[in-house]
């Protein structure tokens, strides 16, 4: 196999090509200590220590650090990696060894999720938000089913009160700016039109003037 091409990433990486293809992403140190050059050959050995012990150890690492600060799905970790070049079965290897721990858990997050923005935003805009960060449908419901056997109810129309008076709004006193400003927030966070414009206390009319 022949490296046809090193291409600086950083002050201390590479990415490295094999017969014009990209391969994976080394340290400098690496390069030397595998004697890696551009228009040489590298042995089997080497990339079968590399594709087999170097990369999956540090990919490992890389998701094990990135579970240390926040909770991460499955796609969002995979995305993190993806970013740092991993090839598709390291990323698939680290991945795995952190599930293997518990470590990431889909229906741990989506639940969290939802108890953590219950309050806040609509279910459609949780299922949204949740699906934008890799949650499959069946995890989903599963969540929901988790949540309302431990008690969750939503009413959007309380939800929708607490947040009007969080933005101090007042029906009475509202002009056609702010209901259109406080009507697009509602939006945004996923409530239906019907109850926006019940609690807005607003007619369809002053959105076509």
């Amino acid at each position: 196999m022949r490296v046809t091409k090193i291409e600086e990433l950083s002050k201390a990486r590479c990415k490295i090509f094999i017969e014009q293809e990209f391969a994976f992403v080394l340290y400098k140190g690496e390069l030397r200590l595998y004697r890696i050059r551009e228009d040489e050959e590298i042995t089997q050995a080497d990339y079968q220590e590399i594709m087999e012990k170097v990369l999956p150890k540090r990919a490992k690492l890389r998701a094990m650090n990135l579970l240390k600060n926040r909770e991460y799905t499955t796609k969002q970790l995979h995305d993190k990696l993806k970013e740092g070049y991993y090839p598709e079965n390291i990323i698939r290897q680290a991945l795995d060894y952190v599930a293997g721990y518990h470590y990431t858990d889909d229906l741990r997050y989506a639940e969290n999720y939802i108890s953590g923005h219950e309050e806040t935003r609509s279910r459609r805009r949780i299922d949204q938000d949740l699906r934008n960060r890799g949650i499959d449908n069946t995890t989903l419901e599963k969540a929901w089913q988790q949540w309302e056997q431990e008690g969750g109810i939503q009413d959007e129309k309380a939800i929708i009160r607490r947040l009007l008076d969080k933005r101090h709004y007042c029906p009475e006193e509202a002009d056609l700016k702010e209901q259109r400003k406080t009507y697009s927030f509602l939006m945004r966070k996923g409530f239906s039109p019907d109850a926006i414009h019940s609690m807005l206390r607003i007619q369809d009319r002053i959105f076509c003037e």
